[in-house]
């Protein structure tokens, strides 16, 4: 192989930027912070130069740091889950590490499977969306010393740091908009809470919430693919009567979607019937009259989970930390009742 073909080495781009070879290495390894950020830029130029790409796996096999954080979601379908990879993969990139991520599809067993394979690979870290209850998988990662972190949702015999959406401001947040709008039934659609708490937080919530104010409030539970259930329960809300105006709230974006492809089908106007979701969707804002959502601050939650994991890195005993964010409210058309005549 000639010098021209070869990959460049960790000891070219050392001779380069003019620096150590341990330098380079707490640069690719997820310790960039121990090096002076003009150091830092002289070893991100110098491996461009001589187009060095580090090899996790390589470094794996010689027994130190692979670089790499695992995640594992639920739902990688789920425009939640895109989001929030993207604040992951931001945040592992300015710490100097890299992220490889796995999909349950919501299945238990497929999720066991790529635990074991990402165990396989040594990773640094690992986050996880939990579709199932692998708890004894996860506390193997705990028993050897990698950091894990849950996401969204908690599994009540896994004792490891969370992060996620402050379920209960959200819910609150909902309301609150919905009756300072005037709407007085309100209608919760859910995907059915068994397999995740951030599901059952948020029911739970509407229910007291509702219950402690006397609102008239109904809920559905439904697997999205139910058109059916969905007509019939978004049917039984019209006509709209004046003084009791009804308005849906979702549990998250895709429930969204799947109602506003209902009520579109139903010829149920939005603003007529109120209409929120969790979940800041790229279509919500081009739809016509536009659908207020609260949106989850994803880059900020994929941040955390990265802190949370180099914390834990360098102090096992830590407290364990829960960090609940505030999602933010975007208000459009579709909670904004038409005038009365």
């Amino acid at each position: 192989m000639t010098a021209a073909s070869r990959p460049a080495t960790i000891l070219e781009v050392a001779r380069l930027a003019g620096v150590s070879k341990t330098s380079v290495s707490r640069y690719y390894s997820g310790e960039r912070e121990r090096l002076s950020a003009t150091m830092q830029e002289r070893i991100s130029a110098a491996a461009e130069q001589v187009g060095y790409h580090p090899n996790p796996l390589a470094r794996s096999l010689k027994g130190g740091p692979s670089g790499l954080v695992g995640m594992l979601v639920a739902d990688i379908r789920n425009p939640f889950s895109v989001a929030i990879m993207h604040g992951l993969e931001q945040a592992c990139r300015q710490a100097g590490l890299s992220l490889m991520v796995c999909n349950s599809d919501n299945d238990p067993d497929q999720e066991r499977q790529q635990l074991a394979m990402m165990s396989s690979w040594r990773i640094e870290g690992l986050v996880v969306n939990a579709a199932g209850c692998h708890s004894d998988a996860l506390r193997q990662f705990v028993t050897s010393g990698t950091p894990v972190v849950l996401l969204d949702r908690s599994l009540a015999d896994v004792q490891v740091d969370e992060v996620g959406l402050d379920n209960t401001a959200a819910i609150d947040m909902a309301i609150d908009h919905l009756v300072a709008q005037g709407y007085s039934r309100l209608l919760y659609v859910t995907e059915p809470p068994a397999q995740a708490s951030s599901r059952q937080a948020r029911l739970a919530r509407f229910e007291s919430r509702c219950a402690g104010q006397g609102l008239d409030a109904t809920i559905l539970c439904t697997e999205l693919h139910d058109q059916q259930a969905l007509d019939q329960r978004l049917g039984a809300l019209a006509p709209v009567v004046s003084h009791a105006r009804p308005a849906i709230l979702c549990a998250n974006g895709q429930v969204t979607l799947a109602v506003a492809h209902r009520m579109r089908a139903l010829d149920l106007r939005s603003g007529e019937i109120g209409l929120i979701g969790i979940d800041e969707l790229d279509w919500c804002g081009l739809t016509e009259p536009g659908i207020t959502t609260l949106a989850q601050p994803t880059d900020a939650i994929g941040q955390a989970a990265i802190d949370c994991l180099r914390t834990r890195q360098h102090d096992r005993s830590a407290d364990r930390q829960y960090r609940a964010f505030a999602p933010q409210l975007i208000q459009r058309g579709s909670t904004q009742p038409p005038a009365s005549h």
